[in-house]
C-alpha cells in the first residue's frame, strides 16, 4: 500500500460511519500521503419550484453546513502529521469524484459502502458500483460495520494465457492484497476459479464421461501452472497464503468463498468492455460484487481510460 501518496476519501453524511475514515487515516500516515476529505452535495430536491434567489439561498446554506460537518470531521488530524483538507463540490456524486481524481490526480478512493436494503438487499449501492466500474484508479469501498482490522484477505485472480491486459492486473492485484495482509497480520488467501470451455457441448458431442474428466484434468493442470507462475514473479511466500484453485463459474464460486472462509477485504480487477455505452466492468466482475458482503478494492487494467471528462 506504500504506493499510494494521494488519497481522496470520500464522506457523506448519510452513509459515514468511521471505518472509511480511520482506515484512510492509518494509511495516509503510515505513506505520508496527502489526505483529502470530499463530499459531493446533491442538489437539494424540490429548489426548481422557488425563484432563482430563494434556490440560491437555500442552496448556499446547505453547502455552509456540509462545509461545516466536514471541517468538523478535520479536527481529530489537526494534532497528526498527516497532510489533510477538504473540499466539497455540488453535483452528481460518482461523476464529482470522477472528476476530482482526474483534476487532482488521486492515486486511491476511499469511500464507505452504501447498503442498500430491502427484497434486493446488496452492500453497494448505485455510486460505489459506478466508481468501480469507471474510476481510473484504484476503488476501496469500506464496509461500515468493519471497524476492526481485517483478518482475512481474499485475492481473485486470473492469470490467462491469451489476454495480456487481463492478465497484467494479476500482479497488481496480489501485490496489494499482500500489502494489505502484511499491514492487518491478516490471513491472505489467493483464489482462481477456471471453467473448460465448451464442456457442455462436449458431453452433448459424444465425448465420454471419461475422456471430458482427462480434458478437465489437464485444463486443471495448465491453470495451476498459470496460477504457480504468478506466484513466482510475486514474492507472497511470507504469508504463506491459502490457495483456492476452483473449477466452476466464478461469479458463484467466489462470492460462496467470500461467506465460507469469513473474508473482510475482496481484492479484485474490474475489466473494461467496448461497444456497451456506459457499461465499463465485466459481467462477472459485476455478479460478484452483487452478492459479497465484505469490503472491496477493486483496480483497472493499465491504460484504462475513463468516459467521465472534465467538461
Amino acid at each position: 500500500m506504500q504506493r499510494f501518496k494521494n488519497i481522496l476519501l470520500v464522506l457523506n453524511p448519510e452513509t459515514e460511519g468511521t471505518a472509511a475514515v480511520d482506515k484512510a487515516a492509518y494509511l495516509a500516515r503510515r505513506n505520508g500521503a496527502r489526505l483529502t476529505l470530499f463530499s459531493v452535495l446533491k442538489e437539494p430536491p424540490g429548489l426548481q419550484g422557488y425563484s432563482e434567489s430563494v434556490a440560491q439561498r437555500q442552496l448556499a446554506s446547505a453547502t455552509a453546513d456540509r462545509r461545516e460537518w466536514l471541517r468538523g470531521l478535520i479536527v481529530p488530524f489537526q494534532d497528526d502529521s498527516i497532510d489533510v483538507v477538504i473540499d466539497m463540490v455540488v453535483g452528481i456524486p460518482f461523476l464529482e469524484i470522477i472528476r476530482q481524481v482526474l483534476r487532482e490526480q488521486h492515486d486511491l478512493v476511499i469511500t464507505t459502502a452504501e447498503e442498500k436494503k430491502g427484497i434486493r438487499a446488496r452492500l453497494f449501492g448505485a455510486t460505489s458500483m459506478h466508481l468501480m466500474r469507471k474510476c481510473p484508479c484504484p476503488v476501496w469501498v469500506v464496509k461500515r460495520a468493519q471497524t476492526r482490522p481485517y483478518a482475512r484477505i481474499l485475492a481473485a485472480v486470473a492469470p490467462s494465457a491469451h489476454d495480456p491486459k487481463r492478465d497484467s492486473l494479476n500482479p497488481m492485484i496480489l501485490q496489494l492484497a499482500a500489502s494489505m495482509a502484511r499491514r492487518d497480520t491478516a490471513e491472505l488467501h489467493i483464489v482462481h476459479v477456471w471453467h473448460l470451455f465448451g464442456a457442455d457441448h462436449a458431453r452433448s458431442h459424444g465425448l465420454s464421461e471419461k475422456e471430458l474428466k482427462e480434458v478437465k484434468a489437464q485444463e486443471g493442470t495448465q491453470h495451476k501452472q498459470r496460477l504457480d507462475s504468478l506466484l513466482g514473479r510475486v514474492d507472497v511466500a511470507d504469508l504463506k497464503p491459502h490457495l483456492h484453485l476452483i473449477e466452476g463459474n466464478p461469479d458463484e464460486r467466489i462470492p460462496k468463498l467470500v461467506e465460507v472462509q469469513g473474508i473482510d477485504l475482496l481484492v479484485m480487477g474490474t475489466l473494461s468492455r467496448t461497444g456497451i455505452a456506459g457499461f465499463l466492468i465485466g459481467n462477472t466482475a459485476e455478479e460478484v460484487l452483487n452478492q459479497v458482503d465484505c469490503s472491496v478494492l477493486t483496480l483497472k487494467p493499465e491504460g484504462f481510460v475513463t468516459p467521465v471528462t472534465l467538461e
